[in-house]
């Protein structure tokens, strides 16, 4: 017995030096072999740049930025890369693009900012973009083909305040040549769109251009790369994006949406309240088509496995195509019956979470579908970057799952703790409202995602990104610290500052007495406690009044604003502009003939210290939909609600006068200045599309 354990151990010992020593011997050949290399071409090595995009997620990126000093809103440009390993890498050699392979052997350009993209077009205070304009008539007298779309986004450019006609100021061009559609099967396909792009004055290889597209390839494999044309040194904002194609920091992943997407504004949410129990009638579902060979085949397909019509409710149809009675399979018939039983809408509704598996490309409608109906996205598409993914943490909306390992789903869903459901759907309103509901806010996220690429532009955080009301209400040139942002003081903490300013807009402008509502309204302000200063806007055609004839305001500054001419005179919407006398948070506005003792003033400071991202006065009113005349009106009357406060007696975060001035969209100002009313309305409209949760 003694002899048997000695000769295993002796067996053992020669087994680990014969392992040390073959394993260490190819270990030195290995080591060497890299020494060489490295000798023969240094230039082999892998750049910084490269290493820093490699390693660094997005996530953790994102984590990052949530865990700033309190300060910090806005810091170094994030991190836009959550690709790791996964896609290749771009090489640089002495600031030349180079070509690199992918591993399905399609061509690409490296392309970063810094390679690409001339950032000496761009200023830190405007971002203009370029549209070209349409093409000139063909010589059967036809416009050049364009798809509603495309026209929907050119709309929201042209619309917009990024929108220039001057391409001597753009820092951005958008083709006039649609190119969202490039499945050379379409109705919508654009052709000979490299000779069209060789026609524009501003091409330059696409530099500082921003090309937008939905589809790409065609049957059979639906190439991802498949365009139809060279985009050069051109930011793709593209849909069904892979890691493999994406080029980090540079391009930007968006959503695929239909063709009834809408415009701007776009249907809310669909979920009203978000209570326990947490689960719904089923715990997870999906409906659509299913392909029977080719590309994006094997996951629908394969779908079925988990279907049980109680919990799990999975249904496909092969009944689409003009030749799907030829291409069926042995389960068409047994899954149409069963796709038949169950409305779409219904199960968006009564589901937990919703499958979004990839079909012919990784995107899908499906995702922006579920997002909007509150059902927790399972994705079922391996590879693909999602919309807006360098900004937005989707963890926070979404859960994962591997389209090689698909029955584990149900594992997965059934794990998910109740609180985490809560919180996930939640999210996915929070998304949906901010980005995706219309296409002018995919479009306008586009934009300043890529315009915090800009050296000398302010970058806003992971918390600023994922959380209410946004990164598009959130201007970082306002300030730099979240201490100035209503929104964000109750989320970290914070009170607003103490004191307020008082704006009293003038226009009638009646001879000032002691007995005149101005001069007894200026009276009462300087009795306040929490009075900073006193601003008058004089916007009327009559002399302002001599400083002796105005009440004493004792150690309170009182400024007086007015043109010399009637042109310069302040406008009904300059009552909510910026003015850089205003260093308080708190802005009481007020007309000249307010009627507010000093209790009643302080009295609303003190509420709206409370409610700082709110609205918070006196004459309230209450809007209605008047059959009558088939429009919004709004009315006096007494009624158990109101849901518009007028800003003739009312305290508003001074953030919200550079909002007005500085984010609404020109139309809606030349509306009120034309009208010379309603401005109030629409202040409260700007407040309310911030502070809704």
């Amino acid at each position: 017995m003694q002899a048997k354990k000695r000769y295993i151990l002796v067996i053992i010992c020669c087994a680990f030096l014969a392992y040390c020593y073959l394993g260490g011997y190819r270990l030195k050949g290995l080591q060497a072999l890299f020494r060489i290399r490295i000798r023969k071409n240094p230039d082999n090595l892998p750049s910084y740049h490269q290493l820093h995009y490699q390693y660094i997620d997005s996530t953790e990126s994102t984590n990052q930025a949530q865990a700033l000093p309190d300060d910090e809103l806005f810091a170094a440009p994030a991190y836009e890369s959550r690709f790791r390993d996964l896609a290749p890498q771009p090489t640089f050699q002495r600031g030349v693009i180079r070509r690199v392979t992918d591993e399905r052997g399609a061509m690409f350009k490296s392309c970063r900012m810094e390679t690409c993209f001339d950032f000496s077009k761009c200023s830190d205070k405007n971002f203009y973009v370029y549209v070209y304009p349409p093409e000139p008539l063909n010589s059967l007298g036809a416009p050049p083909p364009i798809s509603q779309n495309y026209q929907k986004i050119i709309s929201a450019i042209q619309e917009s305040r990024y929108y220039t006609t001057d391409p001597e100021q753009a820092c951005l061009f958008v083709l006039g040549i649609d190119t969202l559609d490039r499945d050379s099967l379409s109705e919508d396909f654009v052709r000979n769109v490299p000779s069209r792009l060789q026609r524009l004055p501003h091409w330059n290889n696409g530099r500082n251009h921003i090309i937008f597209n939905l589809y790409s390839g065609t049957w059979p494999d639906y190439n991802e790369n498949g365009l139809g044309f060279d985009p050069g040194q051109a930011i793709l904002a593209k849909a069904s994006m892979s890691v493999q194609s994406l080029r980090p920091g540079f391009d930007v992943s968006i959503p695929l949406f239909h063709k009834q997407f809408p415009l701007r504004g776009g249907n809310t949410g669909f979920v009203v309240s978000n209570n326990f129990p947490a689960n719904k009638k089923y715990l997870l579902a999906f409906k659509g088509k299913r392909y029977v060979h080719g590309i994006g085949s094997e996951t629908r397909n394969s779908l079925f496995h988990l279907h049980n019509a109680r919990d799990f409710v999975l249904v496909t149809t092969c009944k689409h195509g003009k030749s799907w009675r030829d291409l069926q399979d042995a389960r068409c018939d047994e899954d149409n019956r069963e796709y038949d039983r169950y409305d779409y809408e219904t199960l968006l509704q009564n589901s937990t979470f919703c499958l979004v598996p990839r079909g012919r490309r990784l995107g899908s409608f499906r995702f922006l579908e579920v997002l909007q109906a509150g059902c927790i996205p399972v994705l079922l598409s391996n590879t693909w970057v999602l919309p807006f993914q360098s900004k937005i943490d989707w963890k926070q909306a979404a859960i994962w799952a591997d389209e090689r390992l698909l029955l584990q789903v149900p594992d997965i869903v059934r794990s998910v703790s109740t609180s985490r459901i809560l919180a996930l759907r939640q999210q996915t309103q929070v998304l949906w409202e901010r980005y995706f509901s219309s296409i002018e806010k995919i479009i306008f996220t586009t934009f300043e995602i890529i315009r915090e690429r800009l050296p000398d532009y302010p970058h806003r955080n992971g918390l600023t990104w994922n959380t209410s009301p946004g990164a598009l209400l959130t201007i970082p040139t306002f300030s730099d610290t979240h201490r100035r942002f209503p929104f964000l003081l109750d989320k970290l903490g914070h009170t607003p500052g103490l004191n307020y300013t008082a704006v009293i807009f003038v226009q009638i402008g009646t001879q000032l007495t002691p007995n005149t509502a101005l001069y007894k309204l200026v009276k009462s302000i300087t009795k306040s406690q929490y009075i900073d200063k006193i601003l008058i806007l004089w916007a009327t055609d009559r002399s302002v009044p001599p400083k002796k004839r105005w009440p004493s305001t004792g150690h309170i500054p009182l400024h007086i604003i007015s043109g010399s001419t009637s042109e310069d005179r302040p406008s009904i919407s300059q009552r909510f502009y910026p003015h850089e006398q205003i260093e308080t948070d708190a802005v009481l506005s007020l007309d000249e003939d307010a009627i507010l003792n000093t209790d009643e003033l302080d009295f609303a400071y003190q509420v709206w210290r409370d409610f700082p991202d709110r609205i918070v006065g006196y004459p309230a009113r209450a809007h209605f939909w008047d059959d009558s005349k088939n429009a919004w009106g709004y009315t006096s009357k007494w009624t158990n609600y109101y849901s518009i406060v007028l800003t003739g007696a009312a305290f508003y975060h001074r953030y919200y006068n550079y909002l007005y001035t500085n984010w609404l969209s020109y139309l809606l100002l030349k509306t009120v200045q034309q009208s010379s009313n309603c401005e109030d309305i629409l202040m409260n409209l700007l407040v309310s599309h911030i502070a809704m949760e």
